[in-house]
């Protein structure tokens, strides 16, 4: 995939992406690109969808996070590593760790989905609990990992995790281009910023002129507000939403170094645009999605994108969501 003339000044390159589809190629699958004829005439647009709930885990963090494990040392996989996520990192960082023969710590906030914190369990993770609103996630992890001389897995904050995040958008370009389409514009769900940066860095790759956006739930639209304002402005604290994987702070240093640049904007939608797109998804497309995986297709059905006439690529980034949640938005 030819590189961008600008993207040697990112911390995560166009070659760090190929080489992570190398990688993930064993072990990864390659979710196909989705159409709905009856997303295309609510929309008036073509729209493609990029259905990560079918990865491996039910969502695309498999793909960063076992980029990242797979380029440790020997040695360092001998000492394990520790993760922080509200559950599909945890998920993403267990798995490969299985798959690597590495012991994995998980930290995860208490009331994350039971689904999440037994899944985590279920691929071999120690659990870690902490309160959301009263302990820091970051600060139990990094201690755990200095304690145990473990690798420290972050979420988003990596260039290895991103560039297995930026497959998403490698493979969303390829297949666009299989069909003679090029994509005008591409969203994706953002919490720290990783999945949104890889994909923008790798479709804009080979569409230059692709436009690229964050999606995220009120009152969690800090990329929105930080695109707007040139630098990284952070949520009010004690906010909640249905979008439990989206419900980060403020976005990363390293993904916003990248999204400053390239992303054209950001959107929001509300908990109930949220559960209207979690509906849709189960009765049009026979999908379960996550509502924080949802709510980029939430902001297109509430027609808060431009994109009547356009082809759009849709990231439906996962689908990990409580049986009883889920029952509740699709009655």
């Amino acid at each position: 995939m030819p590189a961008m003339t600008h993207s040697a000044v990112l911390p995560v390159s166009v070659a760090d992406i190929d080489a992570a589809a190398e990688v993930l190629a064993p072990v990864a699958v390659r979710t196909p690109l989705l159409s709905s004829p009856a997303l295309d005439a609510a929309t008036g647009a073509r729209v493609f969808l990029k259905p990560e709930v079918l990865q491996r885990t039910g969502s695309f963090k498999f793909r960063g996070a076992y980029n990242k494990l797979a380029s440790l040392s020997p040695e360092l996989r001998r000492a394990g590593v520790v993760g922080f996520s509200s559950g599909n990192h945890a998920q993403g960082v267990a798995a490969a760790a299985q798959l690597l023969g590495v012991h994995a710590t998980i930290v995860m906030p208490s009331d994350a989905p039971a689904s999440k914190r037994e899944r985590t369990a279920g691929f071999g993770a120690e659990v870690v609990l902490y309160d959301r609103d009263r302990e820091d996630r970051e600060a139990i992890a990094r201690d755990i990992a200095e304690r145990s001389g473990a690798t420290l897995v972050r979420p988003f904050d990596d260039p290895m995790v991103i560039a297995g995040q930026g497959t998403v958008g490698r493979e969303i370009a390829e297949d666009l281009a299989a069909l003679g389409l090029a994509p005008d514009l591409v969203v994706a769900p953002a919490s720290g910023g990783g999945l949104i940066a890889g994909t923008a860095l790798a479709v804009k790759a080979r569409f230059p002129q692709a436009l690229a956006m964050s999606a995220e739930p009120e009152g969690f639209d800090d990329h929105a507000r930080s695109l707007v304002a040139g630098r990284r402005e952070s949520n009010p604290a004690g906010g909640r939403t249905i979008c439990d994987a989206l419900m980060m702070s403020i976005p990363g240093e390293v993904t916003f170094a990248i999204n400053r640049v390239l992303l054209a904007g950001g959107v929001a939608a509300s908990d109930a645009e949220v559960g209207t797109a979690v509906g849709f998804a189960f009765r049009e497309l026979k999908l379960v999605v996550e509502p924080g995986g949802a709510v980029a297709l939430a902001a297109l059905l509430a027609g808060k994108l431009d994109v009547r006439g356009k082809t759009v690529a849709i990231v439906l980034s996962g689908g990990n969501v409580d049986a009883d949640l889920f029952s509740r938005l699709i009655a």
